[in-house]
């Protein structure tokens, strides 16, 4: 199990307190000091969609200029943005296995996908 996220972030934190509460010791992957590849983004975008792993609602999309913003209209241009501003990764993502699994966190469907 890999959870990568950002560790200074509250809703990684979280998780992984979850997850270690709850008997499972993941690997930590910081995104911001070890990076981010297009292909795993394009994984992720694919399992849960481009819309869910860009997050919007935070700092670091907000902070990018309108023309940035008004230029991701699909994954591929989203993939793009992310790549430069790995901050606005919607996270922790979860995989189990190099296959991702949950994205976010949502103490619900974690009792649900590893209990």
């Amino acid at each position: 199990m890999i959870v990568y996220g950002i560790p200074n972030c509250n809703t990684v934190k979280k998780a992984r307190t979850w997850l270690e509460e709850n008997g499972f010791n993941p690997e930590f992957h910081d995104f911001k000091k070890k990076g981010i590849t297009a292909e795993k983004l394009n994984a992720w975008c694919d399992a849960f969609g481009w819309e869910a792993v860009l997050n919007k609602k935070g700092t670091t999309w907000k902070k990018l200029s309108s023309d940035v913003q008004q230029m991701v209209t699909d994954q591929k241009t989203a993939i793009e943005v992310l790549l430069q501003n790995n901050s606005a990764i919607k996270r922790p993502v979860v995989e189990v296995d190099g296959k991702p699994i949950l994205i976010s966190f949502n103490e619900d469907q974690y009792k649900v996908v590893f209990k």
